[in-house]
This record gives C-alpha cells, sequence and structure tokens, in this order.
C-alpha cells in the first residue's frame, strides 16, 4: 500500500510547483517579432547630387524587401534590396556613365541594406521616430550605417521617410566629375516607403 501511495504523494507536489512555476514561465517568455513587407509599388527612393553647375536628382527603384524587428531586444533581420541598373536622373548618357562607370551595374547589380538593431519603440497605433543600424552593401563593399526614419502607422501598414547621405567617393566609387564640371563626394538620399505588417506569420 505505502508503495502504491508513494507516486501520488511525489506528483501532487511536482503539480503544484509546476503551477507555481508557469505564470513565470511565461512572463519571461520573449514578444513576438514584428514582420513587415516592403511594397515597391509604393515605394519611392530619391536622390540628388549637387555639382558648381547645377543640382541633379534622379530616383531608384526598390526590388524586394523584409524586415523582422524583436521588440523587446531592439535586434532586427532582414534585407532591403534595391536595383543598382534602375537608376535615372533623366539624361541618358548621364546615367549610362553613373551604370556603367561609377555603379559598375553589371558587376554590383543591387545596392542592399541590412538591419541588425532597432533604437526605440514601434508603435503600430502611433507615429514617431526610429534609429535603424545596419550594414550597406555598395559596390560590392558593406559599410555600417545609422539611419533616422520616422514612422506612420495606419491600419495594416506603417509609411516610412528616411534622409541619409552616402559618401560614395570615400567609400571606393568613381568621381563623375569631368574637367570643370565638379560634383560632390556624397550623395543625398530620400525614401518614402511603405512596409506592410505581416501579422499572420509573426511569431507569437
Amino acid at each position: 500500500m505505502i508503495a502504491n501511495r508513494l507516486p501520488r504523494l511525489f506528483t501532487a507536489p511536482a503539480l503544484a510547483v509546476l503551477l507555481a512555476l508557469a505564470p513565470a514561465a511565461r512572463a519571461q517568455a520573449k514578444p513576438g517579432t514584428l514582420d513587415f513587407n516592403f511594397d515597391p509599388a509604393t515605394t519611392a527612393i530619391h536622390w540628388t547630387l549637387n555639382s558648381n553647375v547645377h543640382t541633379v536628382h534622379g530616383t531608384f527603384k526598390l526590388k524586394n524587401g523584409a524586415i523582422s524587428i524583436d521588440p523587446a531586444s531592439g535586434n532586427a533581420s532582414g534585407l532591403i534590396v534595391i536595383d543598382a541598373a534602375s537608376g535615372q536622373s533623366g539624361d541618358s548618357t548621364r546615367d549610362n556613365r553613373m551604370n556603367n562607370v561609377v555603379l559598375e551595374t553589371a558587376r554590383y547589380p543591387t545596392i542592399t541594406f541590412r538591419p541588425t538593431h532597432v533604437e526605440g519603440k514601434v508603435d503600430l497605433t502611433a507615429p514617431g521616430p526610429i534609429t535603424v543600424n545596419g550594414v550597406m552593401n555598395l559596390h560590392g563593399q558593406d559599410h555600417p550605417m545609422q539611419l533616422s526614419v520616422d514612422l506612420h502607422p495606419k491600419d495594416a501598414a506603417i509609411s516610412s521617410e528616411s534622409h541619409f547621405s552616402v559618401p560614395y567617393v570615400s567609400w571606393g566609387l568613381k568621381d563623375p566629375s569631368i574637367m570643370m564640371f565638379r560634383v560632390e563626394k556624397q550623395v543625398a538620399i530620400d525614401i518614402d516607403a511603405t512596409a506592410i505588417h505581416s501579422a499572420d506569420t509573426a511569431r507569437r
């Protein structure tokens, strides 16, 4: 009889301990990641290059992009891919030189940004600024970047605005200046993007 009661005597306290620990385990669980997919159709990438003659304005096209953010740690992952050969400024001669001589798009067809960490709160109900740390790959070389991004959530989407400069010459790209025509050694980038929150696939 004693032997038969032993499993029950030990099982009851064990269950009590497990039940007591369960809330603590749930409290320690990390919240789910926030997953976003960028829509190329609603993403505008503008660039501005100043010179001693006039200011050149142009665009690039987004190929695809996705990002995942862990709200608890701020850690981020994903990849934003820009079609390097899509660069246009309205002048075919200038654009051919940009593609063939400066960007060398036949060898380096994409420009990418890989996020690694987000500073600030990504709020799906209220606008606000965040800082995104990551790595930009341009002309085959990785460069650390820190981007200031303004977020504007609406329904299941978040629109974002970001402005930053790329010191392309110091990063190893050819200076497109010719004779008396001199251009700045950095190009200003403005990105207006829309990201769709993938609530169905977010890990809980």
